[in-house]
């Protein structure tokens, strides 16, 4: 009998550390994590493969560069949970999240994180979001 593949997490962020440590907390938690600095090279990875999950920055070659890609990603398969990550409270002091239904209308994001993120914080939306699947 063949074990389960494990699910594929896109990552996308444009600093460097934040992946590097994402990536590694989400693959001893034996998820398979696919990487991307930017939007641009999300956006070429996501024309070769669907990710079950994609965690995305907000802010990074264009200041709604999060918000762009959540949106390829769910008219590319609206089914793929899409989880931003953003560090704009802290940089700018805006309060920011998706809770009225006219704002998920048109952020298409399943969830939102501040950053920095805590690891178990971070697990619990992935497992909660593929669960849904």
């Amino acid at each position: 009998m063949n074990p389960t593949p494990p699910k594929t997490i896109l990552l996308v962020d444009d600093d460097i550390d934040f992946l590097a440590q994402t990536r590694q907390y989400l693959e001893s938690a034996g998820y398979r994590v696919i990487t991307a600095e930017g939007q641009a090279q999300a956006e070429t990875i996501l024309a070769d493969h669907s990710p079950d999950l994609a965690i995305v920055d907000l802010m990074m070659e264009h200041m709604d560069g999060g918000f762009a890609l959540a949106y390829h990603i769910k008219k590319m398969d609206a089914r793929i949970p899409v989880i931003i990550a953003t560090g704009v409270t802290s940089e700018t002091g805006l309060e920011f999240d998706a809770a009225t239904d006219e704002e998920r209308s048109w952020v298409k994001a399943d969830a939102f994180l501040a950053k920095p993120l805590r690891g178990e914080q971070l697990l619990r939306e992935v497992e909660r979001l593929l669960g849904a699947l």
